[in-house]
């Protein structure tokens, strides 16, 4: 508890902290922690002066149990809040983050996003969750189904975020959130994917995903002259679609997809093929999601189980998990993080035991993709 002191004119007073609030320098810029490279905030605190110590004491205390101050935020709603979270992250969080949180915040959660913080409680956020997962996916139309517990925990996590950065004093990790349900996948074999696409605009960046485990993000990234060098394809950038337009970054989401893989003979042919689109390997022209859309027309076509441009990578680590490639080469071919992806591993392995791995997996797919090297070119 907060001591009074006594002031010189004979009264007493107490400080008891409030809130917080953005801290900025003098220019107007936000302050940035140079070690953790978050914005700064600054604690705020109020006074309480009185005849008495004791009065002074006793006013502090009860300003902390009923939470009757924050007067900077008690009647700032909950997209107040998650604007401002937003708007003071834009310079650390990447514009593809961003755009998501921006997303969000206009379609989810909307029972409680103009709550006063003042009135938001656990049991409004446990109510909020439960209406939440509910929610009917507009990707569904024909057959209705709700959002995924991911995107509702994704949600979630914003808004702890911000409540957090606001310190209101609302324990969010007291509010249960609906269990992760593992997707289960129905892959196609690479050899009919092969027949597929073989042929049509869609085959190299389906090979370089399904062979070599790259994002759609990561191909769109690959540059002839910079990113192909001595018979390796080294992932340095990435390019990403932000509110329709491009975004070159120049490292991946995660130092793992910082990665060299080398490049089979039959991928380096359909590189060759690439000059109408200049130094980069994929059409640059259009965006991501159509790039996407590209390869799930060709399987929908084809009368087999939906599947997704990402699906791919799932298809290499199945193949890889398959063939008993140890697990650490997994890991590292595939760029993955951590052990919640791939069980982890984090230091770099290219050596004579990678090689092999490397001719384990291009055999097994160009044993698959035998009687499609015959180069015909099929309608796109």
């Amino acid at each position: 508890m907060a001591n009074a002191k006594k002031l010189p004119s004979g009264s007493w007073r107490t400080q008891v902290y409030s809130h917080s609030e953005l801290d900025y320098n003098k220019d107007g810029t936000l302050k940035i922690d140079p070690k953790t490279k978050k914005v700064k905030y600054k604690r705020v605190y109020a006074s309480f002066t009185a005849s008495t110590k004791k009065e002074s004491e006793y006013m502090a205390a009860e300003f902390a149990m009923t939470k009757k101050g924050k007067s900077g935020c008690v009647n700032m709603t909950l997209r107040d809040a998650i604007t401002q979270y937003i708007d003071s992250s834009d310079a650390i969080l990447s514009k593809k983050t961003i755009e998501e949180y921006r997303k969000m915040l206009k379609n989810s959660f909307q029972s409680i996003m103009d709550i006063s913080l003042k009135n938001l409680t656990v049991q409004k956020l446990k109510q909020a969750v439960n209406e939440e997962t509910k929610r009917p996916n507009k990707r569904y139309k024909k057959n209705p189904k709700p959002i995924s517990s991911k995107t509702v925990r994704n949600e979630f996590g914003l808004i702890s975020a911000a409540l957090n950065a606001f310190d209101i004093g609302i324990e969010t990790k007291n509010v249960k959130l609906p269990e992760r349900v593992p997707v289960i996948k129905e892959l196609i074999t690479p050899e009919i994917i092969f027949d597929i696409v073989h042929g049509t605009n869609t085959e190299l960046p389906a090979l370089l995903a399904m062979w070599l485990s790259f994002t759609l993000s990561e191909i769109r990234g690959i540059k002839k002259s910079e990113s192909i060098k001595d018979g390796y394809i080294l992932i340095k950038d990435v390019v990403i679609d932000v509110e329709n337009e491009q975004y070159v970054k120049n490292r991946p989401k995660n130092a793992t997809r910082l990665r060299p893989h080398r490049i089979p003979p039959y991928i380096q042919y359909l590189i060759d093929q690439t000059d109408q689109y200049g130094d980069h390997v994929v059409d640059m022209s259009i965006t991501e999601s159509a790039l996407s859309r590209r390869f799930t027309r060709l399987i929908d076509r084809s009368g087999l189980p939906h599947m997704t441009f990402h699906d791919l990578r799932h298809v290499n680590a199945s193949v890889m998990d398959m063939l008993n490639i140890p697990e650490k080469y997994r890991q590292e071919r595939g760029g993955w993080k951590n052990n919640k992806v791939m069980k982890g591993v984090y230091t770099h392995t290219f050596s004579d035991e990678r090689v092999r791995s490397d001719d384990i997996i291009d055999s097994y797919f160009e044993s698959k993709m035998q009687h499609e090297m015959q180069h015909e070119k099929k309608e796109p």
